[in-house]
């Protein structure tokens, strides 16, 4: 994953900051990552999938990876997922959101209905394709590890297809002819990113936070979800994103992915997730974070930390009168 040059380098022994996200350079990830605090100032190193730029991380290379993990019209990134929940033991300290818009380019100049073959990635491909169907029915769809890779594909000795599907800032940097512009399906669509690092500090708490958890479905049978749904429901945890996904160990055998609302150091979150690892202890703990839409989460006063604190002091003093 590291070049020669990057031989037994290690991000910690490095003044500036070093961040991998799924390249090449001008994806909608780089452009999530230079949302970030220092991101424009810090080495930022493309790579060739989510797993290469999460290894980097787990390898020591970098001081953190920004992968997309949702979008509003495709919904969960399951490569991003399933890595971030099994393959890797990392934590997400940060999220940013980035609106999807896609331009039709070319190498040289050609009119749209002579297009046979167009190469993205296919969540974009999933995003322009009723556009697709009735401007350009004949082109077959070529996928790419990225719309930014789709768009230096046309640039090689032998193009990898006649048209691509791109971010603007891409055909920009490359000079590619923009054959159709604002071709989304859906305007307004965003993708969310995350940046991943290795386990550590937790994000201090803001009141507008989200965590990150993976559970193993404990046993494959009626009621086992509802057992686990009713730990969030009964403290008053909203979940904002929940989906279940293969663990690769037989048929039957699925982890649910879960964003809820609120901060591991919230009394109500805290007590949740200690419900739920009596059930399941292989739950994981995948980071609590500030939302990058700033909107605070409403706590009931019933499931507020005082209202915890105060349960657990009334308990104290129960125990308290028994006798010995």
């Amino acid at each position: 994953m590291g070049t020669d040059d990057d031989a037994g380098l290690s991000a910690e022994n490095l003044e500036v900051p070093r961040y991998s996200f799924l390249g090449p350079a001008g994806t909608f990830t780089e452009a999530a990552l230079l949302q970030m605090p220092g991101a424009e100032a810090a080495e930022r190193i493309p790579a060739a999938s989510v797993l290469s730029a999460l290894g980097m991380v787990e390898d020591g290379e970098v001081h953190g990876a920004m992968v997309p993990i949702e979008n509003s019209v495709e919904g969960g990134v399951t490569a991003t997922l399933d890595a971030v929940s099994v393959a890797h033991n990392l934590h997400i300290v940060a999220e940013a959101l980035v609106p999807i818009s896609f331009v039709l380019v070319s190498r040289e100049p050609m009119p749209v209905e002579g297009i046979t073959s167009i190469a993205t990635h296919s969540h974009a491909w999933a995003q322009v394709r009723k556009w697709a169907e009735v401007t350009t029915p004949r082109a077959e769809f070529v996928p790419a590890s990225s719309t930014a890779a789709a768009a230096h594909g046309l640039l090689s000795e032998v193009p990898v297809a006649d048209a691509a599907i791109c971010a603007p800032l891409v055909a920009q940097q490359l000079g590619l002819h923009v054959l159709a512009s604002g071709i989304e399906d859906i305007p307004g669509a965003v993708t969310r990113f995350v940046m991943v690092t290795k386990p550590g500090p937790v994000p201090s708490m803001t009141g507008a936070d989200k965590t990150t958890i993976m559970i193993p479905l404990p046993q494959d049978r009626p009621g086992a979800l509802m057992e686990i749904l009713e730990h969030f429901s009964t403290r008053g945890v909203n979940l904002c994103r929940i989906e279940s996904r293969p663990t690769g160990d037989g048929l039957g055998q699925y982890f649910f992915s879960i964003d809820l609302e609120g901060h591991i150091a919230e009394a109500r979150v805290a007590d949740a997730l200690a419900g739920i690892h009596r059930l399941s202890p292989q739950i994981r703990f995948l980071g609590s974070y500030p939302r990058a839409d700033q909107k605070p989460q409403v706590v009931l006063h019933e499931v507020n930390d005082e209202a915890f604190s105060a349960a657990h002091a009334w308990i104290s003093q129960l125990r308290g009168q028994t006798r010995a």
